[in-house]
């Protein structure tokens, strides 16, 4: 378990702005703004080699889609247990998948598709049982 150590203090020389020309009283002086809660979406994405990336959707017309939804919960009963998820806020959604074509978000979409049913496997004929027959040893 990590205990933290006594604070120490760091020679004066390290506390010392790399570039004295930028001024950081500007930052500390402004009027704080008023605290803006976004809704955090939670955005499905797929693992790659660096990480994840967002899973982008088709939409009936063919054209690229982003979805997002408002619960970890509408996530899964669409997509399932095994869906990875990010959440974002939608301005950085957004500014992911403008770039790359997909203008459309849908928040909690609902599938649209048909349900799968599972193929008969029954087989159509019943093949005939191979005869033996025994041949005569001449």
């Amino acid at each position: 378990m990590f205990q933290p150590g006594p604070a120490t203090t760091a020679p004066a020389a390290l506390h010392q702005d790399p570039e004295p020309t930028v001024s950081r009283t500007a930052h500390r002086t402004a009027p704080a703004e008023p605290a803006q809660t976004r809704p955090v979406l939670y955005v499905p994405v797929r693992a790659v080699a660096a990480g994840c990336a967002l899973r982008l959707f088709r939409q009936n017309d063919g054209s690229r889609c982003a979805v997002a939804f408002t619960s970890a919960a509408a996530l899964t009963a669409l997509l399932g247990d095994d869906q990875r998820s990010v959440q974002l806020s939608e301005p950085a959604l957004r500014a992911l998948i403008d770039p790359l074509g997909a203008g459309t978000l849908i928040v909690d979409p609902r599938l649209i598709a048909p349900p799968v049913t599972p193929p008969d496997l029954t087989p159509l004929h019943t093949p005939a049982p191979l005869a033996h027959s025994a041949r005569s040893a001449s």
